[in-house]
């Protein structure tokens, strides 16, 4: 099982990313995970955790920017809110950065549940599930061929493409989300599913769902990669900004164990360190509490 953590969403300076990229390079992290949105609205009329005072980073811009100040860490985007933006676009900006950073992306994706983020992109959110699958058609075409045509519903390409072309061809895709039709689409599309959820009272549901989808379709259900969570704090991330008076408390090390134990049962092939929210002002406090938890994950791997 590997370990990869989250880039802290309280990390506001470029020094600051540059610093916390190179320090989990150093402590050994297999990859590090950036978040997406690309805008946060009031708290009037916001549907979700994020609002406009939400820091995220721009996960393409950023990975390349971590990319250039390691060597060998993987990037991972948990993940790229695909059908808001376009395929072709997307699929242009990950074959640069795969490129760049030596073959390092693995590209998470979703169809994300922000209807005022989808507006303002000037982007449909009612067909959103319908659109990535050929987006992720047309992308992995792209990635693997030098010249693509293609005719879709929403894409129409006649002998083009994209170059350079990524060093992997095509880039892992994983997904995130657990509706029905997203779990169905993992069965059938999916390299692995970034299962950002609760071990204890979801896990082993999803995971179920997920192999039967893979029986009916005769996939081989170990082929895709499962990525797991642990939250270091007692922050509620699907609370966002509004947190508990408590959030800041860090776990015990016995319950990451726990945690740790429980996904490799379930066959987690990698885990994520959570950090954010948790009262943490220095980039150094975030490396310390990586540094940590890291030991604990060891000692059960």
């Amino acid at each position: 099982m590997k370990l990869g953590i989250f880039l802290p969403l309280e990390l506001r300076e470029a020094s600051e990313i540059h610093d916390f990229v190179q320090a989990a390079e150093e402590l050994g992290f297999d990859h590090i995970n950036f978040g997406d949105h690309v805008v946060g609205s009031s708290p009037a009329n916001r549907a979700g955790p994020y609002s406009h005072k939400t820091i995220f980073h721009e996960p393409m811009v950023t990975m390349a920017f971590a990319a250039n100040a390691t060597r060998k860490i993987g990037l991972v985007v948990g993940v790229i809110i695909l059908p808001q933006r376009q395929a072709v676009l997307v699929a242009k900006q990950a074959a640069e950065l795969d490129f760049l950073s030596g073959g390092r992306l693995r590209l998470g994706v979703g169809v994300g549940w922000n209807a005022i983020e989808y507006e303002t992109l000037g982007m449909d959110f009612t067909n959103r599930g319908r659109r990535i699958d050929e987006q992720i058609e047309v992308m992995r075409k792209l990635w693997c061929n030098e010249l693509v045509t293609f005719h879709g519903k929403w894409h129409t390409i006649n002998e083009a493409g994209i170059n350079p072309l990524p060093v992997q061809r095509p880039i892992p895709i994983w997904f995130g989300g657990f509706s029905d039709p997203m779990i169905r689409r993992i069965a059938r599309l999916g390299d692995g599913w970034l299962m950002y959820c609760d071990l204890e009272t979801h896990a082993k549901t999803y995971l179920d769902k997920l192999h039967k989808q893979c029986n009916e379709i005769g996939r081989n259900a170990s082929d895709i990669g499962i990525q797991g969570w642990v939250i270091v704090n007692k922050s509620d991330v699907l609370a966002g900004e509004v947190q508990k008076p408590d959030a800041h408390i860090v776990r015990s090390p016995e319950t990451w164990a726990r945690e740790i134990r429980g996904w490799k049962a379930l066959g987690a092939t990698s885990l994520d360190c959570w950090t954010t929210w948790g009262k943490l002002t220095t980039v150094d406090q975030h490396i310390a509490l990586a540094k940590q938890f890291k030991e604990v994950f060891e000692a059960e791997r």
